[in-house]
């Protein structure tokens, strides 16, 4: 009897440390810079980033009181292995309450313009371009595929680019 609730237990603390780092690190992976992300893909991370901080608060209150039931009972190593994993958990719970997306898509504060005979984009580049008047500009989908968002003036118009 006293095995299987040992059982139970450590198996709870692996599910509970999985809930803790998941909730962080599934919308982390598919939400990255420069990949593809089908629909679905994105469905779940947005709806694991919704639910993630209360998830991942609830998941290491649960798995204080598992390391706690099992503390008293371990070894010196398993000890250190809970306090790794005590923290790693931390981490993750506390990262889920933050916008760590502003930290991948940066805002390009102030854009630079060139020549069209100046730009060296390779042939192959795409670009988004906007024509005002006789004023016209192009926008690298690269670079406008890592910040999103640019606010411009073309012909005394403002616009705000996206992709």
């Amino acid at each position: 009897m006293s095995e299987c609730k040992n059982r139970l237990t450590v198996g709870l603390f692996g599910l509970f440390v999985f809930v803790c780092v998941a909730s962080f690190l599934i919308p982390a992976f598919i939400i990255r810079p420069f990949r593809y992300q089908s629909a679905k893909a994105l469905s779940l991370a947005m709806t694991v980033r919704t639910t993630a901080p209360a998830v991942a608060a609830a998941g290491f209150i649960a798995l204080i009181l598992v390391v706690m039931r099992l503390w008293r009972n371990s070894s010196t190593l398993a000890r250190a292995g809970f306090a790794v994993a005590l923290l790693l958990s931390a981490a993750c719970a506390v990262m889920t309450r933050l916008n760590y997306f502003e930290w991948m898509f940066n805002p390009i504060h102030s854009a630079g313009f060139v020549s069209a005979s100046a730009a060296h984009l390779p042939d192959q580049e795409m670009v988004m371009s906007v024509k005002i008047g006789r004023e016209a500009r192009a926008y690298p989908i690269r670079q406008m595929a890592y910040h999103h968002v640019l606010n411009d003036t073309v012909a005394r118009t403002p616009i705000v680019v996206t992709y």
